[in-house]
């Protein structure tokens, strides 16, 4: 069993070979740079680690999102793509939970999150158990400010992880205090090889109804949205 694993939904990419149940190839990049332009050659650099043609592959997972739109749409896109031509199942797994598997070995509250601008940002609760992982709260696209007074109610320590949460690490300890458990280093990147490995517990979807996790609406959906509310209003 050869899976392909892809997640270009942030400014990290990361694509992985995982060949039965076992991680043998994985590249991840962590640079402002198009993911269109350098995830083909990523796939093509790991598929020859591990010896495999295109042919070769029998799955591909990828991330879903929520995060960059354009990021989420390319690797969607490539994803759906190689599944359609090479006739071959197709999962999504949610970005943050990619994230979050990180510290799956962990005990305890995980909040990964990412920068989503103008003090919002993607995130959900998890909950570690050495090994398994567990959604205690739906990703979302919420105030982190509310999103943090929110969680001051589980009474527990929680582990916040993100590629882009710098800026909030000054928000989350003042609300939180000794709660707040700020990951730091390459434990905040998500990485493929995560991603297919929590892909095993994930059933395979339809290609035609597999859709990005944008969790808010992007610039031309929110135009239309605002042209057609007009276009009633003046009939």
């Amino acid at each position: 069993m050869n899976v392909l694993g892809i997640d270009t939904s942030n400014q990290p990419m990361s694509v992985a070979i995982y060949q039965d149940n076992q991680l043998v190839s994985e590249l991840t990049v962590n640079i402002k740079r198009n993911h269109s332009i350098q995830l083909m050659p990523a796939v093509q650099q790991v598929m020859e680690q591990a010896g495999l043609k295109p042919k070769d592959l029998n799955e591909v997972v990828v991330a879903e999102g929520p995060g960059s739109f354009t990021g989420i749409r390319i690797g969607m896109t490539t994803a759906k793509t190689l599944a359609w031509t090479l006739n071959i199942p197709i999962k999504t797994v949610s970005s943050l939970k990619t994230l979050a598997g990180q510290l799956m070995y962990h005990k305890g509250y995980i909040c990964p999150f990412f920068d989503a601008r103008r003090g919002n940002v993607y995130t959900g609760l998890y909950f570690a158990n050495h090994g398994q992982i567990k959604t205690i709260e739906a990703d979302c696209n919420i105030d982190m400010e509310i999103w943090l007074k929110q969680l001051i109610n589980l009474e527990e320590p929680i582990l916040f992880t993100s590629p882009n949460g710098h800026n909030f690490n000054e928000l989350i300890e003042s609300i939180l205090g000794e709660n707040a458990i700020l990951v730091n280093h390459s434990l905040n990147l998500p990485r493929a090889g995560i991603l297919v490995q929590l892909g095993q517990d994930v059933s395979s979807a339809d290609i035609h109804n597999v859709n990005p996790n944008y969790q808010r609406m992007t610039q031309a959906e929110a135009n239309w949205a605002k042209q057609h509310e007009e276009g009633n209003s003046n009939e």
